[in-house]
């Protein structure tokens, strides 16, 4: 075993050899994998080996395809057959609201470049034999589907990676890894050590105690799976000699079921609700090559329904049940990426569907470590998406709801409870006794929307028992005043002498003087977006960034990987430690006034001010800007003081008719100002020129800041794309994000995000098109639940286009 490498790689199931595989291939060959026992052994092994493109981000769908893809080339290049049958698939939906869902994912793969097709389920019995037609009400037919031999695979991608130049060692088991004063990690192994720049986590079943070995506790729990195989079943051999080709996949969502042809008999898996964790703890390192115990008993609710959908079930026998363990995330999506505070440490864990997605993972991985950039939007996997909140505890009990949940509808209005509530502010009492229906961001609980007695969520594809509700909440902050809990922004201080030089190379704005502020992209050296905030310059030397609460990991991993060395600059991730309240509309300067002796005028406090002063008895700082295009002011406060600031402006708005609204209404209020959010219109997919944020890029300052030379190209060349702002004919649904923009006939774009915006009663739709059809008026639909609707640009904002109201 080699005593140095650039990149040592822990782990010899599917993920870890496909990132293995890419890192050679892009030319990184000093690489070597490590794995304790034989390839395969952990999950890989026992999978049931199906694969699909089919995901609920469409990003991650990208790769997927990728993965599939990819399977001929590692097969012609290690001479490894990988076994895969391409044979296609049906999704089967029993309901209504399945086959609204089912519509979506055919939408999206207008654009995905997957080709779905809605089908009736008559014509899914033609295409599968063995369903029952009566049993459901349609289905999708999705010609990608497939199935592989997960052994094949693993030693295709790890013989082509030996090919390439890497290194594979076998029985070699990684004991610690310790960090050496140079940066380097040493890997010690019961063979010995091994010196590597970089280190992968793809440790699968044991990434966890492989996290551990750095003081690193990984989001990611083994649960039980199971899946049957039946003896041979004379109507799949009648199926096999009528057409010559296998029977394909079908996916019964509402029975939580996959099936797939195996040999003469058929496989047939389930996720079902009474789950069970595997080795909850700890991971015992003896496991390898060995199944659980069966427990039929445990699946049999969803074998029931199986053996009615598809009834020639009933007529077989069980030949085999494999039960053995996969890890998953919270989200059930990976957890890939560079880990904040741990440079040259990786992970590339938690990947349950390995087959569908471990080449996406690792090309995606192996573009980061080489480029410093994934080279795709892969924010559903990116292990920044958690935080140190993301406790066993809680993944446990997230981990077996997603578990029970995997084939069931998320409807975009539907607030899942596991691992809830977990963190809340101050006056989360206080808000829920005003009716607030809370929703989670980051771990944190935030109001959506607040309900009179009785009236809860009905979980819908359509507008819903809230509709009415968020109106009253837009109504009160247009008509009058609104107050809003924003404890979920994230919030940082940035401190020390090199402070303002720091801030001036890591945003693309221009720094705003003392006692101001400012909007503040950040791009990635690519000029691509890699983050959008408020810049505050509170004194010299002292600033102050509010953001997205979901990257703030995210955003920290960046910062802290680009602070320098000599200590001049600090920069603290604030969390809860800072609470948030806001007031909007006609009347918020008049409550404001009414609660601190300092002047609030629009002489003395212009729009984009900010000024640390007392709120009733509460220290606060103020800043004179508002999401909701208002007139408005964000108000951030020490947690111990959050109650009595929330009272006072309560009390001070109670005459002018103060009502509470929550991000819901935000939703609708910021859809009428054309305001973009980050994760959706903004990601590191688009440049500012394409985001219509290159009028807050200050390309004539004097600081080369990051991204700035890509930017001014973009700028020069003119982009690709255009966020546009769309009024859309709906009926009774409203976008939720990811529907194709049609122009003229053919899919051109998609949309971010949309919804209903109440005061201007009009249904509205953000999204991107490619800049030559970008000021067409005419010629736009966009398509919600299977039908597409008619849409136009809308080029200035719904409310106050002449930005009168915000800055009066």
């Amino acid at each position: 075993m080699k005593s140095h490498a650039k990149v040592v790689v822990i782990g010899g199931g599917v993920v870890g050899c496909s990132v293995l595989f890419h890192l050679a291939r892009h030319g990184w060959t000093d690489v070597v994998l490590l794995e304790r026992d034989e390839l395969t052994s952990g999950s890989t092994w026992h999978a049931a080996g199906g694969m699909h493109t089919i995901n609920g981000d469409p990003n991650v769908a990208k790769l997927q395809k990728y993965t599939i893809s990819l399977y001929k080339e590692i097969e012609e290049l290690s001479g490894q057959a990988t076994g895969v049958h391409l044979t296609g698939g049906v999704l089967l939906a029993a309901t209504e609201a399945r086959l609204d869902w089912l519509r979506g994912v055919v939408a999206k793969g207008r654009y995905l470049g997957i080709d779905l097709e809605e089908i009736s389920p008559n014509e899914a019995a033609e295409l599968m034999p063995l369903l029952d037609p009566k049993q459901f009400v349609g289905a999708v037919r999705n010609k990608e589907d497939g199935h592989l031999d997960p052994s094949g695979v693993t030693h295709a991608y790890a013989k082509a990676a030996r090919k390439l130049g890497a290194e594979v060692e076998r029985f070699t088991k990684v004991e610690d890894i310790v960090r050496r004063p140079d940066g380097s990690w040493r890997v010690i192994t019961n063979k010995g050590e091994v010196v590597a720049e970089h280190v992968v986590n793809a440790g699968g079943l044991w990434a966890r105690e492989v996290g551990r070995m750095v003081g690193l506790e990984l989001p990611v729990l083994a649960m039980e799976h199971m899946y049957l195989i039946t003896e041979d079943m004379p109507e799949v051999a009648a199926w096999n000699q009528k057409t010559g080709t296998e029977i394909i996949h079908a996916v019964d969502f509402d029975g939580e079921l996959y099936l797939r042809q195996e040999r003469g008999g058929m496989l047939m898996g389930t996720y079902e609700k009474a789950n069970k964790p595997w080795s909850e703890f700890q991971t015992p390192w003896n496991f390898g090559h060995e199944l659980l115990e069966p427990d039929i008993d445990r699946i049999a609710p969803s074998l029931e329904v199986g053996f009615r959908h598809f009834p020639a079930f009933q007529n077989t026998g069980i030949k085999q049940i494999i039960n053995g363990p996969f890890t998953f995330a919270p989200d059930g999506n990976p957890l890939v990426g560079p880990v904040r505070g741990l440079p040259g440490f990786w992970v590339a864990c938690g990947v349950m569907a390995g087959f569908s997605q471990g080449g996406g993972v690792g090309l995606a991985l192996s573009n980061w470590m080489i480029e410093g950039d994934p080279g795709a939007d892969i924010w559903a996997m990116d292990v920044a998406r958690y935080g140190d909140w993301a406790t066993m505890a809680y993944t446990n009990a997230k981990v077996r709801e997603n578990y029970s949940r995997r084939f069931s509808i998320r409807f975009p209005n539907e607030e899942l409870p596991a691992g809830r509530p977990l963190k809340t502010t101050p006056v989360y009492d206080a808000l829920s006794a005003k009716g607030a229906q809370w929703g989670v961001s980051y771990g944190l609980e935030v109001p959506l929307w607040y309900a009179p007695d009785a009236v809860r969520d009905e979980f819908s594809w359509r507008r819903s028992s809230d509709f009415d509700h968020v109106a009253k909440e837009v109504a009160a902050v247009r008509g009058g005043v609104g107050l809003a809990e924003i404890s979920n922004f994230a919030k940082y201080a940035v401190t020390g002498e090199g402070a303002a030089g720091w801030l001036d190379r890591m945003l693309a704005c221009k720094l705003p003087k003392r006692g101001r502020m400012t909007l503040a992209p950040m791009l990635k050296d690519d000029g691509r977006l890699i983050g959008d905030f408020t810049l505050a310059n509170i004194d010299d030397g002292e600033w102050f960034i509010a953001g997205s609460g979901i990257a703030e990991q995210y955003h920290m991993r960046w910062f802290e990987a680009h602070l320098p060395k000599n200590g001049s600059v600090r920069i603290e991730a604030l969390g809860q430690k800072l609470a948030g309240l806001a007031i909007a509309g006609p009347k918020a300067r008049d409550v404001l006034a009414k609660v601190t002796r300092a002047d609030v005028s629009n002489a003395a406090f212009p729009f984009m001010a900010v000024a640390r002063m007392d709120i009733g008895m509460a220290p606060c700082l103020v800043g004179r800007v508002s999401y909701t295009g208002d007139l408005g002011y964000e108000i951030w406060v020490a947690p111990e003081y959050q109650r009595a600031a929330f009272g006072a402006l309560m009390a001070a708005g109670e005459e002018f008719g103060i009502g509470l609204f929550g991000s819901r209404a935000l939703n609708a209020l910021r859809l009428e100002k054309n305001y973009g959010s980050w994760a959706r219109e903004f990601r590191p997919i688009y440049g500012p020129l394409e985001a219509g944020l290159d009028r807050f890029v200050a390309y004539g300052k004097e600081a080369d800041f990051i991204g700035k030379a890509a930017a001014l190209a973009e700028r020069k060349q003119g982009g690709k794309l255009r966020l546009r702002a769309f009024i859309v004919e709906a009926d009774d649904a409203d976008v939720i994000g990811d529907e194709p923009i049609w122009f003229d006939g053919t899919v051109r774009g998609w949309v971010t995000s949309g919804g209903y915006a109440h005061h201007a009663k009009r249904s509205v739709a953000m999204g991107y098109v490619p800049k030559e059809i970008a000021d067409e008026a005419d010629g736009f639909e966009i398509e919600i639940l299977g039908k597409r609707h008619g849409a136009r640009i809308q080029s200035a904002p719904l409310f106050d286009a002449n930005f009168e109201r915000m800055r009066a």
